[in-house]
């Protein structure tokens, strides 16, 4: 953070905004293909997974991704889970793997994933990922009408399968708000948003789009 125009640790800068006319929105998502059977969650610990239906997380894995098992976790980049935390709810957020176990067979990834729920794994599209980026803009956009900024943040590993192309998933994402707008961000390791609406999640590998505009 800047203090008094120098750099300095230890501090915190706060933005406060009022009025009638000033709107927020936010927009979140990833653009990830879904491949193979969900499978339930039979035994994890926080953000580590032992099981999938009662076996090795890491051997299953390593049974879809085939040859590309040899460069694991490495190669995981390409094939994120998809979550779903509870039977009914349709939402799906996305959990990267950071690690794995021999010993173990277990995998570790980049966000909780509970017992009990849901996952999938997913492969990336180059137009359906920069199609995500779309759709959190137009989400992220409703509300707004005059002057906007938006602060995008884009997952790391998505700048990794995107490589060349990732420029085009910024110059989406702008496309789909109010002409004029505004636009910075940075590249993370995971982003905090709501999916749609109600409360936020730790997602992965996701465009995520703060928006801040008029009415």
């Amino acid at each position: 953070m800047l203090k008094d125009g120098k750099p300095e640790s230890g501090i915190v800068s706060a933005l406060g905004s009022y009025g009638d006319t000033i709107r927020l929105g936010h927009g979140s998502r990833g653009g990830w293909d879904l491949f193979g059977p969900e499978r339930r969650v039979t035994r994890s610990e926080s953000n580590k997974v032992y099981e999938l239906d009662g076996k090795p997380a890491l051997d299953l894995c390593k049974t879809y991704l085939g040859e590309l098992a040899a460069d694991l976790p490495a190669s995981a980049f390409l094939f994120p889970l998809s979550l779903r935390p509870q039977d009914h709810e349709e939402e799906r957020l996305i959990r990267t793997v950071l690690a794995i176990d021999e010993t173990e067979q277990s995998l570790t990834f980049a966000g909780d994933i509970p017992t009990g729920s849901l996952v999938q794994l997913t492969r990336g599209n180059f137009d359906r990922l920069i199609e995500g980026a779309s759709a959190a803009a137009a989400t992220a956009g409703r509300p707004l009408q005059g002057q906007t900024l938006s602060v995008a943040v884009s997952c790391v590993g998505r700048r990794l399968v995107l490589g060349e192309r990732t420029e085009e998933e910024l110059e989406a994402a702008l496309k789909l708000l109010p002409e004029g707008t505004k636009q910075v961000g940075f590249y993370s390791y995971g982003e905090i948003s709501p999916y749609a609406t109600g409360q936020c999640d730790l997602h992965n590998q996701t465009m995520t789009l703060t928006t801040i505009g008029e009415a």
